[in-house]
């Protein structure tokens, strides 16, 4: 035991945290629970700072907990201890409480501080109204058991600019306000966002819920979707409203003593009420005037670097430029800027790679840019300064960034081109000239004179007349193979003797292998397929008797019949009751050869 505890105790020796928790927000005169809780059982003169702006109603109130978990055969310890507090707000205000000390193992440790921000008291609660949600009763409730006041339900659209640049960046954010049980949504249709480009900002999966004072009233509140939205378009834009079809769950009294007794004196009724966000109106106004040559469309804050791969390279050897924008602005939508190489060079496609992330602005993050070329003639040239232009939304004006000059040597390589091909648009592999690309050769060309054409010509009547004479020969010589082929029971009886030989070949390698079940099914499959594809009798028609009354119409004398139906019922026999072996498998094997064989003689057509 002293063993045990031992090793608990070592497993349980990880740092020790003192951490204090507690809602981001209260109202006034609401009672809430502040908690201080350290992660050993080893611990003394725990102290606390003064609460202003809160009455303390209880505490400290200190809870000891212990707990041992076993996962794949490691066993985990964790002991702790919780310092409790009923806390009351009585004052409007953001608050922060101190960090609380404690000794513990020997070591003095702080908590964290805690901030909470106190709202003013729900003037309906005040008041001693109250909606509906909060007393559940007729009478001062403002709406009817069937129904949910919008003042207790509702969501608010809002947008952080209603005054914006074209292809400026603005957040657009559907928030929930509820005093009711929100069970969810049944149907959510929002706008299309027409003259909009639109980004969905991505939300955690777990909502999180706070509480915040809105027309005197103090709702449990949460962000339902937002979206990152571009004006692509000058002039007043609008947004048009959104419908959410939410479903409430409402607690309904009752007075039968059953449901009273099982439901805790109350049931719940589904209510379903339609949520409409309001029309919004953005002024999404024109950029000014005097746009710089190269504009590139970008809308933001953003800055610009290059680098060159290399400053010396022979011909026909790759050189990259590559630019980097970084900023927030609508970066997916602008130009890629252009770089003038020289005549010499020739130019691929820039790759484009972004490394951006959303945010409430826009789109933050980097862009990179690499463009490559391939010099073609040996000199020395400069690569000119890349200019970025783009609009300032915060100074409101245009600004135009540079790079620096790149010096570039190219010493004459191998695989030197002749000439020189600029101006490529649009290539998918590097390519050497004189290497991948063959001159026509010139030389001895076998020539027909003039105004001789194959059409009309011996040899082209010769391609139609012969496979035409070829066709007719081969179809009278297998015409009758052909209509001896159409006939379907002639070649089923024809290949009745090939089938059966078949399946006794496979009999014969389960003979070997000693499996007598699977034997005698085998023969039986080759006796009963035999007489079926030979006489050509149906299967639902395949019984004894009938088998035996075709053969004797076919010319079978009745003691091969006789061994016939003999050496089925030795067959059917065996596989129910086994009890001779191999030896009886042989000799059912090399009778129903011997049958088979006296049968294909002496059945007649």
């Amino acid at each position: 035991m002293l063993v045990t505890v031992m090793s608990l105790c070592a497993l349980a020796d990880d740092k020790v945290s003192f951490t204090a928790t507690a809602p981001e927000a209260v109202a006034v005169g609401d009672q809430f629970r502040l908690s201080y809780t350290v992660t050993t059982q080893n611990v003394r003169d725990f102290r606390v700072p003064s609460f202003k702006g809160f009455d303390v109603l209880m505490g400290p109130s200190p809870s000891r907990q212990s707990s041992v978990q076993i996962i794949n055969g490691k066993t985990t310890s964790t002991r702790s201890i919780t310092y409790t507090y009923i806390l009351m707000a009585t004052a409007e205000g953001s608050y922060t409480l101190p960090a609380a000390s404690i000794v513990a193992d020997g070591e003095q440790m702080l908590s964290n501080a805690v901030e909470i921000k106190v709202l003013p008291a729900d003037k309906a609660a005040a008041s001693g109204t109250g909606s509906s949600q909060s007393n559940g009763r007729t009478g001062t409730s403002r709406a009817s058991a069937s129904s949910v006041a919008d003042s207790d339900l509702f969501i608010r659209a809002t947008v952080s600019k209603s005054s914006v640049y074209e292809q400026e960046a603005f957040l657009l954010t559907y928030k929930i306000y509820t005093l009711v049980d929100l069970r969810g949504f049944d149907n959510v249709k929002l706008p299309d966002f027409k003259g909009f480009h639109s980004q969905e900002v991505e939300l955690p999966t777990n909502r999180r819920w706070s509480l915040e004072h809105y027309n005197g009233r103090n709702y449990q509140t949460t962000i339902y979707r937002q979206f990152v939205l571009f004006p692509q378009q000058a002039g007043k834009l609008t947004i048009e409203p959104a419908r959410f079809d939410a479903s409430v769950a409402r607690a309904m009294q009752t007075i039968d003593p059953f449901e009273a007794f099982f439901n805790g004196g109350s049931n719940y009724m589904e209510i379903k009420k339609p949520l409409i966000t309001p029309r919004i109106t953005i002024d999404a106004k024109p950029l000014p005037a005097g746009k710089p040559e190269g504009f590139s469309g970008g809308v933001g804050d953003f800055n610009i670097s290059a680098t060159i791969s290399s400053n010396s390279v022979k011909t026909n050897d790759a050189v990259t430029l590559k630019l980097i924008i970084s900023g927030t602005g609508n970066m997916k939508l602008m130009d890629t800027p252009e770089v003038h190489f020289p005549e010499e060079f020739e130019i691929y496609d820039p790759k484009v790679d972004n490394k951006f992330r959303l945010t409430n602005n826009g789109l933050s993050g980097n862009q990179v840019i690499e463009y490559l070329a391939i010099p073609r003639t040996e000199g020395d040239y400069t690569i000119p300064p890349v200019q970025f232009s783009y609009f300032d939304c915060k100074s409101q004006t245009y600004k135009t960034l540079s790079t620096e000059a790149f010096p570039l040597h190219v010493e004459k390589g191998s695989g030197d081109a002749t000439q020189v091909v600029a101006n490529f648009v649009s290539k998918e592999d590097l390519k050497v000239l004189n290497q991948d690309i063959r001159y026509i050769k010139l030389g001895d060309v076998s020539l027909s004179p003039r105004g001789r054409f194959f059409l009309g010509s011996l040899a082209c009547w010769l391609w139609y007349v012969v496979p035409a004479l070829a066709f007719v020969v081969l179809f009278v010589l297998y015409r009758k193979q052909i209509a001896a082929n159409a006939n379907l029971a002639y070649v089923r009886t024809k290949k009745a003797n090939k089938m059966a030989v078949k399946r006794l070949k496979s009999a014969g390698r389960l003979l070997a292998e000693g499996k007598q079940n699977d034997f005698y099914d085998e023969v039986l499959k080759a006796l009963w397929g035999y007489v079926a594809d030979k006489l050509s009798i149906s299967t639902s028609s395949l019984t004894k008797d009938n088998v035996a009354d075709k053969l004797r119409q076919h010319g079978v004398d009745d003691t091969l019949v006789g061994d016939f139906l003999s050496l089925l019922d030795t067959c059917e026999f065996a596989r129910f009751a086994p009890g001779e072996g191999t030896q009886g498998m042989d000799k059912v094997y090399a009778a129903a050869l011997d049958v088979m064989g006296k049968m294909e003689n002496s059945i007649k057509r």
